[in-house]
């Protein structure tokens, strides 16, 4: 009954796994991809779908400020649907305003380098639309 959370960005996928009981979220890793090419990105997520028995995908979905759906809200809404008609697994789209910035801000007062950060953000971002998700739902 383990839950996946999903940062998709342009080049890469920020992954995050809920414990079996879906109280928290942990990073598990970051995808590279080229937006568009959905296999890529299906081929490396598979072995995490099968190997922590994901029941529910929750994708990101980056709102503007006002609450509408910009150009990267709906390249969300297609990598939801076409996750969901590839796996076959329950797939919920969630806000993720400010996520990145809040992921980064955690990661600043960690004093941890640009560089490092660079490798992380988007795979703490994962984990917290996951959270938020996770925690929304109890």
């Amino acid at each position: 009954m383990k839950k996946m959370g999903l940062d998709v960005g342009e080049k890469t996928i920020g992954v995050s796994v809920s414990d079996a009981f879906g109280w928290t979220a942990q990073g598990i890793t970051t995808v590279k991809w080229t937006e568009g090419e959905f296999e890529s990105a299906f081929d490396q997520l598979a072995p995490i779908i099968s190997e922590h028995e994901i029941t529910t995908i929750v994708v990101g979905l980056p709102k503007n400020m006002n609450g509408t759906i910009g150009e990267r809200g709906e390249a969300s809404q297609v990598f939801a649907n076409r996750i969901q008609e590839r796996f076959n697994i329950q797939t919920d789209l969630w806000d993720e305003r400010l996520t990145t910035m809040a992921a980064e801000r955690v990661l600043l007062e960690a004093d941890m380098s640009r560089s490092k950060r660079k490798k992380v953000i988007d795979k703490m971002a994962a984990v917290m639309i996951l959270q938020s998700y996770l925690d929304a739902k109890v």
